[in-house]
């Protein structure tokens, strides 16, 4: 599933399409191994492959990969548990890049992400979809999970103490005030799993709830203000930003927006306007560098505050024209060419 851009040019009309199609497939794909991972022939080497194809989607354009995990996140059909896990191990390994993990530390963590919940896959998706209270043995069941889903993976012959670790300790309590840098690895990894997959939950959909924006979900975890001596919430929001690219806003002028890109002023992104303040459809979408003046973002929205059916490969196609022409966005294009 590596990204390939044809005849050379990476701006070629189908690219952004094929992006979408490369995400989905791979959220598809994932699916099918944590539901059956027994049916998985050399499970290790299925989850390598599928860390590196995420790996190929999130180099050949960091912001394009945010936009299509955050709208997969809120509006995905392949089940809960599977699109959690795709967001997770994205997170994750932006998280690692940004903290200058080791690369055996970013391999545990990320495989660690993806494969967290497999002791409770079906749960998982069972309670999602599920409007009461969990029962009494559902309660038992998501408690036992962690240790659940580590001694799955032995006997799916994964041999990665680390990786393991993770996966048994990452419901764990770990002190989040000593320094990334001086805790043992394991309860290095486990701090960021344990942030990232609560924040995970907390945008994502299900059927008791509605998700929460991107800026109520890193709130309801780290409080109101973002502080810095929390390393790893403080690396999320610096990293992907409080409106990160595929999440919806309000701005000053009444107007509904969607994140298309981040800019070099963290939480200023580049948004493109959608409707007016009465709700009509724009005819054609507006673009704001927020960094730069007024409309200025308002408020962050959850997606189920949003009706609209978005083009996304024209989104994304919009958001890296705008980049491209922009000295303050330039900076930030990653990828091969000049993706």
């Amino acid at each position: 599933m590596s990204v390939h851009h044809p005849n050379g040019n990476p701006h070629a009309e189908g690219e952004y399409e094929d992006l979408l199609s490369l995400w989905s497939d791979l959220e598809a794909a994932l699916s099918v191994m944590l539901s059956r991972p027994m049916h998985v022939q050399d499970f290790p080497a299925k989850v390598r492959q599928f860390d590196g194809w995420l790996q190929d989607l999130v180099a050949h354009d960091i912001d394009a990969a945010l936009y299509l995990m955050f709208q997969l996140a809120s509006t995905s059909t392949v089940g809960y548990s599977a699109s959690h896990a795709l967001v997770c191990g994205t997170l994750c390994h932006i998280m690692a890049l940004e903290l200058q993990l080791s690369p055996r530390e970013r391999d545990s963590l990320v495989r660690a992400a993806l494969t967290m919940n497999i002791g409770m896959t079906a749960l998982q998706d069972e309670l999602a979809e599920q409007r009461e209270r969990p029962t009494a043995a559902q309660q038992e069941a998501i408690k036992g999970h962690p240790e659940e889903s580590m001694m799955l993976l032995e006997r799916l012959f994964i041999n990665d103490a680390l990786w393991l670790d993770v996966v048994g300790q990452h419901h764990a309590s770990i002190a989040d005030r000593v320094p990334l840098a001086q805790q043992a690895p394991e309860d290095r990894l486990t701090r960021i799993l344990g942030t990232i997959d609560r924040y995970a939950a907390m945008i994502s959909p299900r059927k008791s709830r509605a998700g929460r924006s991107a800026t109520d979900s890193v709130r309801a975890i780290v409080g109101q203000e973002i502080d810095q001596r929390d390393e790893v919430s403080y690396t999320l929001v610096r990293s992907i930003g409080l409106c990160p690219p595929g999440t919806f806003v309000k701005l000053d002028n009444g107007d509904t927006a969607i994140v298309l890109r981040r800019s070099e002023k963290a939480n200023h992104p580049l948004v493109a306007s959608l409707l007016d303040r009465s709700g009509h459809h724009h005819a054609q979408p507006s673009l704001y560098q927020t960094a730069s003046g007024k409309p200025r973002i308002q408020s962050a929205l959850a997606r189920s505050a949003v009706s609209l059916e978005l083009n996304h490969r024209t989104m994304m196609r919009l958001g890296l024209y705008a980049a491209q022409h922009s000295a303050g966005l330039r900076g930030l294009i990653t990828g091969p060419g000049s993706l």
